[in-house]
């Protein structure tokens, strides 16, 4: 009889209103991001911007549910609970706005990143500027994300009261901890202090070429605390940021993409250079992958043998002047074998006849 009197007892009214008032709060913020979705997605039709197509992909989710919990913290001051039980709702409710307010800024800046890499095509051939003006960028939101993390992490412990009280007792042993803190944290913060470095001083940036640790490979991603290096085999180097600021490393798209690219071959010494120098322009005259602007053929060297031929020619960038390299090296050694056999390497003996 207790406990059907208990039962009885239970203000079932009241848990109906709070429920009620709670689902009207949760529908309409659920209709209002509807209607404000399809506003976005109607005039996209007439305004075909990038960046409308962003802001429904990036802020949808988070709107979504910061309107219907934004609603139920209004609805809140209409429902029948007790001074605690209000209170502790309230709790929540500022907890999961703050989170979700976070999510919502951290998508805004993403809104802006992709705004920004429309506007500005890394694919194309001359991006020295793009390739400037996204390593900024990326190093610059990945810092905000992080600290609008922090920052949203630290308001959330600072409402609860037995939170401030830890954080008062930490301020009292402030010295000790902060020079342990300050030792621990002393390779991150140089290591941040890096990042900035190459940022904003930029001895290299996203999509650069780059030869490090004897490996061949474009600049991927460039984070706080590394970098990524995508190696020509698609192998992946990772490598720490400060070793870009301590260590010596090859940029050869440093100024621009443009490079010269070489070939060396050895002959013999009676292989005429003129018909090299001919076929070379031929050669290079009708390969799309020649920019025009550097054609040589030069005797650099001779050796007891041989003399070493160095083929110069110029191309828009690294992996074009590689893949000429190539053909040039393929295409000489088969006009020489082909006309002049006889100046290929050799080695010499002589026979004296004795009396």
């Amino acid at each position: 009889m207790l406990y059907l009197d208990q039962f009885e007892d239970f203000p079932w009214s009241e848990l109906f209103h709070n429920l009620v008032i709670g689902v009207i709060a949760i529908v309409t913020g659920v209709v209002i991001k509807f209607i404000l979705k399809r506003s976005f997605l109607f005039f996209s039709r007439y305004w075909a911007t990038f960046v409308i197509g962003s802001i429904v992909r990036r802020l949808s989710k988070p709107v979504g549910v910061f309107l219907p919990l934004l609603l139920l913290n209004v609805a809140i001051a209409f429902m029948k609970l007790s001074p605690t039980g209000h209170q502790q709702l309230n709790r929540v409710l500022e907890i999961l706005l703050t989170i979700n307010f976070c999510i919502l800024v951290i998508q805004f800046i993403k809104v802006l990143e992709d705004g920004f890499y429309h506007n500005y095509d890394l694919s194309k051939a001359d991006n020295l500027r793009e390739r400037k003006l996204r390593t900024q960028l990326q190093f610059i939101r990945k810092f905000a994300v992080g600290l609008i993390i922090i920052i949203t992490a630290a308001i959330i412990l600072l409402s609860f009261e037995s939170m401030r009280k830890i954080g008062a007792g930490l301020l009292t042993g402030v010295g000790i901890g902060g020079i342990i803190i300050g030792f621990a944290a002393q390779k991150s913060l140089g290591n941040l202090l890096a990042g900035f470095q190459i940022a904003f001083t930029q001895p290299l940036r996203i999509d650069d070429v780059v030869i490090v640790e004897g490996e061949w490979g474009r600049v991927e991603e460039i984070t706080l605390t590394y970098v990524v290096v995508n190696i020509w085999d698609q192998r992946r180097l990772i490598l720490p940021i400060t070793y870009f600021i301590e260590k010596p490393f090859q940029n050869w798209t440093r100024v621009s993409a443009e490079l010269l690219g070489t070939v060396f071959l050895y002959f013999d010494y009676n292989l005429p250079i003129s018909p090299l120098r001919e076929e070379l322009t031929k050669i290079l005259t009708n390969n799309p992958l020649w920019d025009k602007r550097v054609n040589v053929v030069q005797v650099t060297d001779n050796k007891e043998a041989t003399v070493e031929v160095r083929f110069l020619m110029s191309a828009r960038n690294s992996s074009e002047a590689f893949d000429l390299r190539c053909m040039v090296r393929e295409h000489m050694l088969a006009f020489v074998r082909d006309n002049y056999p006889d100046s290929l390497p050799k080695t010499r003996l002589e026979y004296k006849q004795t009396s």
